[in-house]
């Protein structure tokens, strides 16, 4: 396997971090550098030798720093084929040094456009010799090495600690297709900044990926995208699925919705049961009580630190996977027994505020659902308006039915989840079931409430639950026949209110 020597590098960087180990590291290996102003001044600190850019294009820095590296004699050390006759005749004439090594980072264009700069301070940060410098190396792999950002700088002094100054074709192409992702990064947040809310293109790009055991099913590949452990701190467990990170996701979503202490139990997306009380040991009883059979298997969170009287309820069950803010360590001794338990920390809940999935030949893009339904916003439409009791438990059941998936049905008393009924072709069918759910688990619906997740076409529905004991209902109307569910109300003595949002979820 032929391997090429690296003899001269080009280091122009923004950030110095670790680079003085790369440096001495190619000093010892006889590289000579040639820089750029502060690059420059930063290797010479080190006692090691390093020509400027000025010197070999006969041009200073200008315009502000604009172009500095824009050269012939640049570009062409870098972008000549060593194999090609015609190029080596080229470099002789007009006395242009081959350059094996790149070590470049760009400008941070994204945080300052984070960082809430104003425009003219964005633009300078549109780093132009940098991504020009990344681009070039990185064609020319079969005889460059490029180091686009610090990420790389570990797997470069991988490469020097085991062969030294040289390099197979195979390295230096792992290196170019890590560049290609730097600068499609960076290309992508410029122009979605300049895109604003316009969506006049779809570009998104993802830095950090992890291959997963599989997808959704053994015999699919799985790969997440992203940065898990800015969210969250792995205290123990096994490697985390595909379908817990489905899961992981859904609970995230719906507990933010709730300020009250509460614990909630989900599977495949959905709440199997929910309930807020002022105890965290109560509202994690309630919560089971909820469905105490879809709970096995299932993901736990809370919002709420779990001390050791709650931590021994929950070891009763068998769960994957539980989330919460923090555990005291007495609760963290009695959960890690089962050693292949997920056990996270949620640090920051801070999610996007926008869904997409491919869909076609296509990607389909939305803003989040971020509505969450507060009293003030509960329009009374019949004779009878809700008890405080009752607002209470119809805006809890909203927030639930918010975050189940549709034709979705909410059953809920005393701000615990009674039964709910998901993902039914049909309205009455999710209500039933949910009716049905809750007298198996010896619920009585009597002054229970009933949210739905978008409006009734028919009165059938308020009948139903009628008689089952419901007596005060939310939903967010709209339909040419909400008037027939208003009267059907109205003869059965229950309060409706309607939102105003409707919370499909598919």
């Amino acid at each position: 396997m032929e391997r090429k020597l690296i003899k001269k590098a080009l280091v122009s960087v923004y950030q110095k971090d670790k680079l003085d180990i790369i440096i001495k590291k190619l000093h010892a290996e006889g590289v000579e550098f040639i820089s750029t102003g502060g690059t420059q001044t930063f290797i010479e600190s080190l006692d090691i030798p390093c020509a400027a850019v000025e010197d070999l294009t006969g041009y200073p820095s200008i315009l502000g720093g604009r172009v500095k590296t824009l050269h012939p004699k640049v570009f062409g050390g870098i972008l000549s084929r060593r194999d090609l006759e015609q190029d080596n005749e080229q470099l002789a004439e007009y006395q242009i040094p081959e350059i094996d090594l790149v070590i470049v980072d760009l400008y941070p264009f994204e945080a300052t456009v984070a960082a809430g700069a104003d425009e003219p301070t964005t633009i300078e940060k549109i780093d132009i010799g940098g991504i020009s410098l990344i681009r070039a190396a990185a064609k020319n792999f079969k005889d460059v090495i490029i180091v686009a950002s610090q990420d790389q700088y570990q797997p470069l002094l991988e490469v020097l600690n085991a062969n030294g100054a040289y390099s197979t074709v195979e390295e230096r192409r792992w290196f170019a297709k890590e560049a290609f992702a730097v600068s499609s990064h960076y290309d992508a947040a410029i122009f979605n900044y300049f895109d604003g809310d316009d969506k006049s293109h779809f570009r998104l790009t993802q830095n950090n990926s992890k291959t997963l055991r599989y997808g959704e099913n053994p015999h699919q590949r799985g790969v997440f995208f992203g940065k898990f452990e800015d969210m969250f701190e792995q205290l123990q467990g096994k490697e985390i699925s595909y379908n817990n990170l489905l899961d992981i996701d859904a609970a995230v979503n719906l507990i933010n919705d709730f300020d009250d202490i509460t614990f909630a139990v989900l599977k495949h997306n959905n709440a199997c049961g929910i309930a807020s009380r002022p105890v965290l040991v109560d509202a994690w009883n309630a919560a089971l009580a909820g469905d105490p059979v879809s709970a096995f298997g299932g993901v736990l969170i809370t919002n709420a630190i779990i001390d050791k009287a709650t931590a021994e309820e929950m070891n009763k069950i068998f769960f994957e996977v539980v989330i919460a803010p923090d555990y005291d360590l007495e609760a963290i001794e009695i959960l890690s027994q089962k050693k292949n338990r997920i056990i996270l920390i949620l640090k920051n809940a801070k999610l996007q505020k926008q869904q997409m999935r491919t869909l076609l030949n296509g990607v389909l893009m939305q803003d989040k659902d971020l509505h969450t339904e507060v009293a003030g916003e509960l329009k009374v439409v019949t004779e009878v308006s809700p008890s405080e009791q009752e607002v209470e438990d119809l805006i809890f059941a909203n927030k639930i039915v918010k975050h189940t998936k549709s034709n979705a049905i909410v059953l809920a008393k005393n701000k615990q989840m009674c039964a709910s009924g998901v993902g039914q072709t049909s309205r009455v069918d999710a209500l039933v079931h949910a009716i049905e759910k809750a007298e198996s688990f010896n619920f009585d619906l009597k002054g229970a409430v009933m949210a739905s997740d978008a409006f009734f076409p028919f009165p059938d529905c308020v009948q139903i639950a009628a008689e089952a004991g419901v007596t005060a209902v939310v939903q967010p109307g709209g339909s040419i026949n909400d008037q027939k569910s208003i009267d059907t109300c109205n003869e059965k003595g229950l309060s409706m209110v309607t939102t105003g949002f409707r919370h499909f979820k598919h």
